[in-house]
């Protein structure tokens, strides 16, 4: 698996945290270290690589990492990079380090970027790091069972009070683009009503009609699960009080299902795409995105990666209205 030509190797955090980041930067480091790899940690993502804010990283400096959340490499947004300018200053950068490839961990913004810098003559292996689970090409992105759980937690004890009050609880959960996580939340919580941003959706029918038909089968609360993108909890709440008499009130989790010690599905995923960042680099190979199909870690080229799409799946949607009876 030798390959002279690589000897030194970065790695980034790129785009909104995800718990399991530390993982897949701690397999990095540990994976590159074993093969006789230098590994240059870059903080603040693409802006730390324009500004040359790397030091270098061995097998110690990523103990006890394992089980936090976040990004001990932290990230940042970086209009500059998203130049011509900003990307040669990159390689330059780069070059100065003595870089021969980079290991960047993130979402589709994140992976536009490694294209990039492939592009302008540096190895990029891009590695899914997001809670969104909304990258096409992969099955798996790091971070999304971590955030399922904390959703979960979050839900069932806002059931508590909404069953002790018989309200009717609205809660927000990200998800811009994508209902991955409030599917999914709202099948293990047990929600009435979900929203996500594939289906369209009425609010007579979609949001009052099942509430009230649970109500009349003797169910004293309700649960609506709302992905990002839907938005406008707190004016729903309103409108279900107004519309129905049941008090409801509404829940915005934002940014706590970002955080928190990654579960071990993301620990042991996250080591493992890691790992195999680092042994494509070896192999000579660049361009590519590490990712799960058919629960196999594998890797796709980031041309046909980004050109992927991933939907929702419709038997899940069946399923979650099925089990609110």
């Amino acid at each position: 698996m030798e390959n002279r030509n690589i000897r030194t190797i970065g790695v980034l955090t790129s785009g909104g945290d995800a718990p399991g980041m530390n993982a897949a930067i701690r397999a990095v480091v540990r994976v590159g270290n074993y093969y006789r790899l230098k590994v240059m940690g870059i903080r603040r993502g693409y802006n730390g690589l324009i500004n040359g804010e790397m030091s270098e990283m061995g097998p110690r400096s990523v103990s006890e990492t394992l089980q936090k959340g976040g990004t001990i490499l932290q990230t940042a947004r970086c209009l500059e990079f998203k130049t011509e300018e900003g990307v040669k200053k990159a390689i330059e950068i780069s070059r100065v380090f003595g870089l021969d490839g980079l290991v960047v961990i993130g979402g589709d913004g994140s992976f536009k970027g490694a294209r990039e810098l492939c592009k302008h003559g540096l190895p990029t292996i891009a590695l899914p790091g997001t809670i969104d689970n909304d990258i096409g090409c992969s099955e798996y992105t790091v971070g999304y069972d971590t955030c399922l759980n904390t959703v979960k937690d979050a839900v069932d004890k806002i059931r508590d009070t909404a069953q002790s009050h018989e309200r009717c609880s609205i809660i927000e959960v990200m998800g811009r683009a994508a209902g991955y996580i409030a599917i999914q939340a709202a099948i293990a919580c047990g929600a009435e009503v979900v929203l996500v941003p594939e289906h369209k959706w009425s609010f007579d029918e979609d949001v009052l009609r099942p509430i009230l038909e649970s109500k009349a089968r003797g169910k004293k609360h309700s649960i609506v699960i709302v992905a990002e993108g839907i938005g406008g909890v707190i004016e729903m709440a309103k409108e279900i009080e107004e519309k129905t008499g049941i008090e409801s009130r509404a829940t915005i989790l934002g940014h706590v299902q970002r955080g928190g010690s990654p579960t071990v599905r993301d620990r042991v995923i996250a080591s493992e795409m890691g790992g195999k960042a680092v042994e494509l680099l070896l192999e000579g190979k660049q361009n590519r995105i590490v990712c799960m199909r058919d629960h196999i870690i594998t890797d796709v080229d980031i041309e046909e990666g980004l050109a992927m799409t991933k939907t929702l799946p419709q038997a899940l949607v069946d399923l979650a209205k099925k089990l609110s009876i």
